[in-house]
């Protein structure tokens, strides 16, 4: 035993799952080995049956306790993929259902788990955050009974994630030198890394978080659980203000890094991976991948493994993904421009300060009755973000005058 999870139970937890989830792929990727001239693999959990690995550590759960228990019913909280792993769980084993769902969580998922459960769930949505329905489903428990299934605090439910690393193992006819999975509330990172100290000590496992919500790291490097104020819930599959208690003492001293990554490079990775690979990837399981620039210094004539969590992505969210992924590659940039009120000023605009290179995909404006200058909002496109720089001179040297506001994040959201 390391820290509470028994290497023994994965392998009991994949005898339970052997008819119920899918054995995943893992798959040589030619363009990305390419790309980092290294070996890089991918572990495709956006295969299994619920198009996650949540459905690991749901179906071990609920299949690891009493009937007695199991006719009480379950009770979860999640923001979709943990949600649809337990509604599989219910429909395959006869079990009633309640499921808590923040309000923000794509149509999509919610969809899917109506569509898996079956008549043997209730979805409910309520809160913001996963947070936020944790808590009504707690308050669901004591007050009417039910077997609550954590998402990723509680041992059995680590022990079925952690069979994904045992596939993984079993799977390489080679020695895995690094090893990225994405981090939410650590049980996929507590399973896996328990997997790989046991079988592979010298396996470097590399944690992946998403930049606005760095839960586990923050914990870690406080010595401490350390709940998050604040989180940006894009990456939703990863987005938890509190790491779990069990899964902070199991990954702690196992995991070699934890690497933080800005929700805009995740979603330049989903349309890579969209349009490279004809992989549907949702942002918590894009991140692995979207990880391999920070580190390709290291990975270079190496063996690696990416864990591709999930494939759960609304197709409602791809134009916000484009539109991240064009910001942070400083493609797109957004501007409040004061034009002379009159004829001919924006035609001078167009002529000489953008060029034929340069888009406008956004304008904004109402002319203003009695005032020399009317302000409009531009948004505008390049083909390379290198054009920013000249583009700015150009605008200074025409006198324009203008504030960006890609930077000033108060006003980009009030405005974009």
């Amino acid at each position: 035993m390391i820290n509470g999870i028994e290497l023994e139970n994965i392998y009991t937890a994949a005898s339970r799952l052997k008819n119920v989830a899918l054995k995943t792929p893992l798959m040589f990727n030619q363009n990305l080995s390419e790309r980092y001239q290294a070996n890089i693999y991918l572990k495709r959990e956006d295969l299994q049956v619920v198009r996650s690995y949540k459905i690991r550590g749901a179906y071990n759960k609920m299949a690891s306790m009493s009937a007695e228990d199991l006719a009480k019913g379950v009770v979860c909280a999640s923001a979709g993929n943990h949600a649809q792993g337990v509604a599989y769980a219910c429909q395959k084993m006869g079990v009633h259902g309640k499921i808590f769902m923040p309000t923000t969580t794509p149509a999509q998922k919610i969809k899917q788990v109506k569509m898996f459960g079956k008549e043997w769930v209730e979805v409910r949505l309520t809160g913001d955050t996963y947070d936020d329905s944790f808590d009504a489903a707690q308050i669901y428990v004591e007050e009417n009974g039910g077997i609550f299934v954590h998402p990723f605090d509680d041992i059995q439910v680590m022990e079925g994630q952690g069979t994904v690393g045992l596939e993984i193992f079993k799977d390489a006819d080679f020695k895995i030198d690094y090893l990225l999975f994405a981090i939410g509330g650590g049980g996929l990172a507590a399973g896996v890394s328990t997997v790989f100290k046991n079988l592979s000590p010298k396996t470097k496992l590399i944690g992946v978080e998403p930049l606005g919500s760095p839960t586990m790291k923050v914990s870690i490097d406080n010595g401490k659980v350390t709940p998050l104020e604040h989180i940006d819930k894009f990456v939703d599959g990863a987005a938890v203000k509190k790491a779990g208690t069990l899964t902070y003492e199991i990954v702690k001293d196992k995991l070699d890094n934890i690497l933080l990554i800005p929700e805009g490079k995740v979603c330049s990775t989903i349309l890579q991976l969209y349009n490279e690979e004809a992989i549907v990837a949702e942002p918590a399981g894009a991140l692995s991948v979207a990880a391999l620039d920070t580190i390709k210094d290291k990975i270079k004539g190496k063996n690696v493994v990416c864990i591709i969590g999930g494939g759960n992505n609304d197709i409602t969210r791809t134009e916000e993904i484009k539109e991240r992924s064009l910001l942070f590659e400083g493609l797109k940039h957004y501007f409040i421009i004061r034009f002379l009120q009159r004829s001919g000023a924006f035609k001078e605009f167009l002529e000489v300060v953008l060029g034929p290179t340069v888009d406008i995909v956004f304008f904004e404006y109402s002319k203003k009755t009695s005032r020399e200058r009317g302000p409009a909002l531009v948004g505008i496109e390049l083909s390379k973000k290198e054009e920013f720089s000249e583009l700015i001179k150009r605008m200074e040297k025409a006198n324009v005058q203008f504030t960006y506001i890609n930077d000033k994040p108060d006003l980009f959201e009030f405005l974009i």
